[in-house]
């Protein structure tokens, strides 16, 4: 199963609940690929800790290489590095990114990522793909790459009114180009169930049939230690209330990726 995380709205939560729905994959056994598509490389740090500073192929060299024909093409395993946990690679993310967007985009290179992943299909059992916080050349591929699409929300007005948006975005692609595409579910993040504003605005979504999913992600401090550390939740702290629920969120989506009933949500 190919999930991607996308949200054109920045501090949502993608690399955070990316790495972590990742990382439980591979801690029950599951072998899992994280793609890295944001040039901030949140996800590489987080992943990869101080490593994540020494160079390493990942998605600028393969993109680089999709720009220049070969008759021997570079094998998209050349672009992935092992992660310190078990099961859990990292095709990893870099500012370079950022300088060879406008190339990729002119170039029509949008498929090149779907393919890549294709040719390394039987080597991982999930794949999970961070985004950029805009609708660019690396999202699109992203969701033209991808089965399954989780939508992060973080209670927040803009947020809300960006949904509609992303919702017709992710439509717009699988018309046009990935009919495989479809929104498993609105994850809502940093939520305080103390707060009126948060309860109000999620009960909206619900109210209009928005796909949203239980269970909610909790604010937490321990997730900023977290990324300190540099240690996903499952293996910093997998009895806190936050390793919990991502455990029970990833959980709802497996019967979505196995084809069975659908992932607990509430709305329609």
């Amino acid at each position: 199963m190919r999930h991607v995380v996308f949200n054109q709205k920045g501090g949502v939560g993608k690399s955070t609940i990316t790495s972590n729905l990742a990382a439980i994959a591979a801690h029950q056994g599951r072998r899992t690929l994280v793609v890295d598509l944001d040039p901030q490389a949140n996800s590489t740090r987080y992943l990869l800790g101080a490593a994540a500073d020494e160079p390493a192929p990942g998605a600028a060299e393969f993109f680089e290489t999709t720009l220049k024909f070969t008759m021997r093409p570079t094998k998209t395993a050349d672009f992935i590095v092992a992660t310190p946990w078990d099961n859990l690679h990292l095709m990893p993310s870099g500012p370079a990114l950022e300088e060879m967007h406008g190339k990729l985009e002119s170039r029509y290179k949008i498929y090149k990522l779907r393919d890549a992943l294709a040719e390394v299909a039987a080597d991982f059992d999930e794949v999970w793909i961070d985004t950029p916080p805009a609708l660019n050349f690396y999202t699109r591929s992203a969701l033209i790459a991808a089965e399954g699409c989780l939508i992060p929300f973080d209670c927040d007005d803009f947020s809300r009114r960006a949904l509609y948006g992303l919702l017709e975005a992710v439509q717009e692609i699988r018309a046009d180009h990935n009919p495989a595409l479809r929104v498993e579910g609105i994850v809502v993040n940093q939520f305080q169930p103390r707060a009126n504003l948060p309860q109000r605005t999620v009960q909206e979504l619900i109210d209009e049939g928005l796909p949203v999913l239980q269970p909610y992600l909790s604010a937490s401090v321990k997730i900023k230690e977290s990324h300190e550390l540099a240690r996903p939740m499952i293996h910093l702290d997998p009895r806190h209330k936050l390793s919990a629920e991502l455990l029970a969120l990833y959980a709802a989506l497996q019967p979505a990726a196995a084809g069975g009933r659908k992932p607990a949500r509430r709305g329609g």
